[in-house]
């Protein structure tokens, strides 16, 4: 489970990365910060039966249906993201008659909001007509309405009528490449440049960009081949204008797949880790796709996990050409702690509309270290953090518990905080705090420490020292 992490992948995206080049003893200077638990960046050790597992979310509501004249089976190219107390939600307007194998009307970009991330409106914006009407939710039309991707820019340095940025695939002209786009209310777009300010690349799919806090970098990842297989590049800009040259993501040693969008995004917990659900495609089975699940720390190498996120039976029309995108948004909905929002699509193609259904992960949900046995251990790397005291998100079985122990550099147990002096936790729990009979973090922060996992019955989430 041991990485080396080396300086190449700042070399060739032209930025330092913000975690420090370490090597596998070194100490990782965890902070405060919130720790997933989706990679092996903490891990030193997995031992008995323990094994990093992924988990699926849970099919929920229907959310949104295609059915205006502008929309149609093939809508697609979903974003979804919070504005303050809003939900916004952007996507393709398309639509593909079966018996003509053709179009029946232009690409257009919609528009549509909600107060709750369930029920959502289309409202009428009075900008631009169809079928000699404004009574629509079109929002944008013009270069770009293929795949227009917006984001509200968290750069504090951001002009007022560029809060909210956007960047798609136009053609104008010949002059492939992506375009970039800016608004001072989300709903009134400008081009910021006569030319496309991204040209390597394919751009044939969902492209995206955002601001990145934990570089300070805008950050842009698009589709390209390799090799006649669809494949991602990133690069960055300081100003959203000018950007590096594209590079290809890496993922160690997972195999070589179509992937058609990517749908990456800092995770809203600790935007140091960067999430990721791209769409893999399947040529040879019907043109089939499947959301998967990758992160990455430096945004250059991802792990990426290999079992289908939703399945095309979750609950149904994903079995089809198309028709089992993951949109790019990852929410957290009012009132409710304990859970994650995503959105998916279904029966693209096959009826007369497509639809746009809820998923939902517990907190941090997305991977756990899992363990049956007390002999089933998660041993961390040495880590320097801040606070004094250890706040875990887990579940258990009813007759399971976790147990954790503070271990110093020699391996060995500090005092009072061994495994035998830990209050044994379970249920079900997004922070609980662990407690020691006769010991306490206080004075331990600063210096490096590991943590020993016992886990009996037990799913470990994430962890943050406070």
């Amino acid at each position: 489970m041991k990485v080396i992490w080396t300086a190449c992948c700042a070399t060739i995206l032209g930025f330092v990365l913000a975690s420090p080049v370490v090597n596998a003893e070194s100490p990782r200077e965890i902070g405060s910060r919130l720790e997933l638990l989706v990679d092996d960046y903490l891990v030193e050790e997995l031992s008995g039966g323990a094994v990093q597992r992924l988990h699926r979310p849970v099919a929920r509501e229907v959310v949104l249906v295609t059915d205006k004249p502008w929309e149609g089976n093939t809508s697609a190219y979903y974003t979804i993201f919070q504005d303050g107390d809003l939900y916004r939600m952007y996507y393709r307007g398309s639509h593909f008659d079966e018996t003509s194998k053709a179009a029946t009307h232009r690409e257009v970009t919609c528009y549509a909001e909600s107060r709750d991330g369930v029920d959502w409106k289309k409202p009428e914006l009075g900008l631009f007509e169809f079928e000699g009407s404004k009574a629509n939710n079109i929002v944008w039309d013009g270069i770009g309405t293929h795949c227009f991707t917006p984001f509200k820019d968290a750069n504090p340095d951001c002009a007022a009528d560029a809060r909210y940025k956007a960047v798609a695939r136009g053609r104008p002209l010949g002059k492939k490449g992506l375009y970039i786009y800016k608004s001072s209310d989300a709903i009134h777009w400008t081009l910021m440049a006569d030319e496309p300010a991204i040209t390597t690349g394919a751009f044939d799919s969902q492209n995206l960009a955002f601001w990145d806090p934990d570089r300070t970098l805008y950050v842009s990842y698009h589709r390209n081949f390799v090799n006649g297989v669809r494949a991602i590049m990133t690069c960055t800009s300081e100003n959203f204008l000018e950007w590096t040259d594209p590079v290809s993501l890496q993922y160690g040693d997972a195999p070589n797949q179509h992937l058609y969008t990517n749908a990456v995004m800092p995770y809203l917990r600790g935007p140091h880790i960067k999430v990721g659900f791209p769409t893999r495609y399947l040529p040879d089975q019907g043109s089939r796709v499947e959301p998967i699940f990758m992160t990455s720390r430096d945004g250059l190498v991802f792990k990426r996990w290999n079992e289908a996120l939703i399945p095309e039976d979750a609950p149904e029309d994903r079995d089809g050409n198309r028709s089992n995108y993951m949109t790019r948004g990852l929410l957290q909905l009012p009132g409710n702690d304990r859970e994650l929002s995503v959105y998916a699509t279904e029966a693209y193609y096959t009826g007369p509309d497509s639809r746009v259904r809820r998923f939902s992960f517990r907190m941090d949900g997305f991977v756990s270290v899992h363990g049956e046995a007390a002999a089933d251990r998660l041993l961390t790397r040495p880590l320097i953090f801040k606070g004094d005291s250890l706040v875990l998100n887990f579940t258990t079985a009813e007759k399971g518990n976790l147990r954790v122990e503070v271990q110093g550099d020699d391996g060995k147990p500090l005092k009072g905080l061994a495994l035998q002096y830990c209050l044994p936790l379970g249920g079900d729990q997004i922070e609980q705090t662990v407690r020691w009979r006769g010991g306490s973090l206080k004075g331990l922060a600063g210096k490096p420490v590991r943590l020993l996992f016992e886990l009996r019955g037990a799913d470990l989430y994430s962890l943050r020292f406070r």
